[in-house]
């Protein structure tokens, strides 16, 4: 499967993509189970995932950056192709509350370029949540899902990655302990259980990162010395 955008729709359409897309959903709730009255904006692929807090989000915009092919850009409802480059998001500073960020930092050009514009548009107190394949997962060892594509990371390198782009790491999450095959999918939710009770996290297929907005690492430390020049007349 190619890392296009037509790649994922394609694949969340199949009975394997539904599957999945269940299972992470069941996890994105758990971490946020409801944003209401907040702007949330989905990165990457988050279509399958933004319908969660929809209904009681301020503003719900989904955004695919253009190295994932035509882009798709929908808010309330309203739907219009653009073209959105990682490191340029077409918003204004202090813009969202909540970042879902899905099948973007694996697929990124620029991953540090991606963050900080993730950075400049969240509002002081925002929260990124960043979804990407494990490296010692088993779903980044197959390419027949969009998670066997593109950077596979693990927690630790997500979580320094976020560090060094001025995001602080509040909470981590794992999901999908099941193997990528749809037979075995079917019982999805008993592999679930099971996987977070025998599997430690570094196992699973996808990690899950929740950071918050530092802005105080954009702030220089400590006093600022002067130095003062005296003048004497002649």
């Amino acid at each position: 499967m190619s890392g296009e955008i037509h790649g994922l729709v394609r694949f969340y359409a199949a009975p394997a993509g539904a599957l999945t897309a269940r299972l992470l959903r069941r996890r994105l709730a758990g971490l946020w189970p409801r944003l209401t009255g907040l702007s949330i904006l989905g990165l990457g692929h988050a279509e399958p995932y933004l319908p969660l807090w929809r209904d009681d989000a301020a503003r719900c915009i989904a955004l695919s950056p253009a190295q994932l092919g035509p882009a798709r850009f929908s808010q309330a409802g309203l739907s219009a192709s653009v073209l959105a480059e990682e490191d340029a998001l077409p918003f204004p500073d202090l813009s969202f509350d909540r970042i879902l960020l899905v099948h973007g930092l694996e697929t990124a050009e620029h991953a540090g370029r991606l963050l900080r514009e993730c950075w400049r548009v969240l509002r002081d107190d925002g929260r990124l949540l960043v979804v990407a394949p494990n490296r010692r997962g088993i779903w980044a060892q197959f390419d027949h899902t969009p998670f066997g594509h593109g950077q596979p990371y693990s927690p630790g390198q997500i979580t320094r990655l976020l560090q060094a782009h001025m995001f602080r790491v509040e909470r981590r999450d794992a999901a999908l302990y099941v193997p990528p095959f749809t037979p075995l999918m079917r019982a999805g939710t008993a592999w679930e259980k099971a996987g977070r009770i025998i599997c430690p996290a570094r196992w699973a297929g996808l990690s899950l990162i929740e950071a918050e907005k530092d802005v105080f690492a954009a702030v220089p430390t400590g006093a600022v010395r002067v130095r003062r020049r005296i003048l004497v007349r002649a």
